[in-house]
């Protein structure tokens, strides 16, 4: 737990303390502690802390809020807890001036912990599955993937700097409908190639990845399979192009900073009767029935809008069936809490998957889904919607060899999940500090360049005055190095790893604003001392928070 974050634990249970005397003893009246919050007021002139505990227990004390608050701080202690006032404000805030001197505390925290700092244990281990990307392998991963990627990395760097255990896992959705149009796909191409005069079918994929990748077939067995039984030759097409289609996006995502601990493959379910087996189950539970020779679940029992065909009238298991079992087969794996990123286009699936595995015994909040919507890709004022590549959609690799792995990546993520993303190439490739990305890092690398000025000379946070850092900037930077800690937990605990990235941009804001009003190495020696250590801990924290986002933080640039 970090300074501030310990500060304000602190301060958390004193209130705490002090609202449970004044029950005790008569002068407040209430039921339960309501849950409240402590929180940094937006005006600086409201103290370091504001906290809304006499407002949440009005309706209980049946006391106006300002009244409550006075009440409570008779019994607050005025020792040990750092804070040197308190005043009631407002409607009944009680806000909270700590003593100065705390935000030197964080200088020999960020040094000892080095590149754990900013970490926590505050998971305590909790096995944690990120599910994310999951493209269908009959195409190339394309700008929805890419956003998908960013947000589901950081978001697993973001839980495991938390102190949680996280498993990355990529579903391969290597059954159903869309192999099998794939494999007739395939199979067009590669006749086509041999000189075959066959259509191509209506709902096939049209990419021109297919025809590379049987192109690249021919190569090594030209017409071997021309005159092979179709079913079989579709069979063996799929099975190289899906070989050496996530061999490419294994690559491509590796190259985007993703590794995965699982590549899980929908085709094992169908093979292991899993699928079938759970059919039973839920059969069994009453949660299905037979309508037009389907089988149905009843959804609606659990908020949807309607109930969804698990088994067709031909007897084949729909994508939703294949899904609930794969569901099923993460809890057993042991997970406490499995993490889906989805598109906008399966927000409707949201619910009945859930009432899937509250029908099958588990609990559906262990299960989160996060919604990500629509990425919209522009250069200036123009939208882009064509890759020069493949004439179609703008693929991860095209985003990467355009812009650069640590603008994408940033990006991407510097938007909430939820909020539409206007993605501006021209703006991503730009050096200036219009460029959120160049920024930050622009600022790590002017760290770097201070210290490699001073050598081996960087002091130790022990071995001078902190409270020489007395400007107002200095001040603030110190105190937004003390973020960080809270700053991960946040993250953490809420699914929001942007976050972070406004805090790496807020700390480099900050840094630059204390490199053009602070010297450093032209100054009296104690003071620049002082100053060597505060811009070494900005460096470590800029780097950390950098690293959660999967971005480089060059010494150079």
């Amino acid at each position: 737990m970090g300074v501030l974050e310990g500060l304000k634990k602190r301060i958390v249970e004193d209130l705490t303390a002090a609202a449970e005397k004044a029950r005790a003893e008569g002068r407040l009246s209430y039921g339960e502690l309501p849950s409240f919050t402590l929180e940094v007021p937006r005006e600086e002139a409201h103290g370091d802390f504001a906290a809304n505990i006499a407002m949440l227990l009005a309706r209980q004390a049946k006391l106006p809020p300002r009244n409550i608050a006075q009440i409570i701080l008779e019994y607050f202690p005025t020792t040990g807890n750092r804070v040197e006032r308190v005043e009631v404000a407002g409607p009944g805030f009680i806000n909270f001036f700590l003593d100065p001197s705390w935000v030197y505390d964080v200088l020999p925290e960020v040094e000892a912990q080095d590149e754990h700092y900013g970490f926590s244990n505050i998971g305590n281990g909790e096995k944690v599955q990120v599910e994310f990307v999951s493209a269908n392998p009959t195409g190339l991963l394309h700008m929805g993937n890419a956003r998908g990627a960013a947000l589901g990395d950081t978001l697993a760097n973001v839980l495991s700097a938390a102190g949680y255990d996280v498993t990355r896992e990529f579903y391969i959705n290597d059954a159903g409908n869309q192999i099998e149009t794939f494999g007739r796909s395939l199979e067009a191409r590669y006749l086509q190639l041999l000189g075959h005069d066959v259509a191509f079918p209506e709902d096939g994929y049209p990419g021109q990845d297919l025809v590379e990748s049987m192109k690249n077939l021919i190569a090594r067995v030209g017409d071997k399979y021309a005159a092979t039984d179709p079913k079989l030759r579709r069979e063996i097409l799929v099975k190289h192009a899906l070989k050496e289609k996530l061999a490419q996006m294994e690559k491509d995502l590796a190259d985007f900073g993703v590794r995965y601990d699982v590549w899980f493959s929908e085709q094992t379910l169908h093979d292991s009767g899993d699928i079938e087996r759970v059919l039973r189950e839920l059969q069994a539970k009453g949660y299905l029935y037979e309508s037009e020779g389907a089988l149905w679940f009843r959804s609606t029992l659990f908020g949807d809008e309607k109930d969804e065909v698990l088994l067709r009238s031909n007897g084949t298991p729909t994508y939703f069936a294949a899904d609930i079992a794969y569901h099923e087969n993460k809890f057993k794996r042991g997970f406490d809490r499995v993490i889906n990123i989805w598109g906008a286009d399966h927000h409707g699936h949201v619910a009945r998957l859930k009432g899937a595995m509250q029908a099958l015994g588990f609990d559906p909040d262990r299960l989160q889904v996060i919604i990500m919507q629509l990425v919209r890709l522009f250069k200036g004022d123009e939208p882009v919607r064509m890759s020069k590549r493949t004439g179609e959609y703008i693929t991860l690799r095209d985003l990467m060899e355009e812009v650069g792995r640590d603008a994408a990546r940033y990006f991407f993520v510097m938007r909430s999940a939820d909020s539409h993303l206007d993605f501006d190439l021209e703006l991503a490739r730009e050096q200036s500090s219009e460029n959120p990305v160049y920024y930050i890092q622009y600022a790590h690398a002017r760290i770097c360049s201070i210290l490699r000025q001073v050598g081996a000379e960087v002091p130790r946070s022990g071995d001078v005055r902190p409270e020489l850092l007395r400007t107002p900037v200095e001040v603030a930077l110190l105190k937004k190095i003390a973020e960080l800690p809270g700053e991960v937990v946040f993250a953490a605990t809420h699914l929001e790893p942007n976050r972070l990235a406004f805090y790496a941009y807020d700390l480099a804001t900050l840094f630059h604003s204390f490199y053009t009003t602070c010297r450093v190495l032209n100054e009296r020696e104690d003071l620049r001392r002082a100053r060597l250590v505060l811009v070494n801990a900005c460096r470590i924290a800029l780097r950390n928070t950098l690293r959660l986002l999967g971005v480089s933080a060059p010494e150079r640039m």
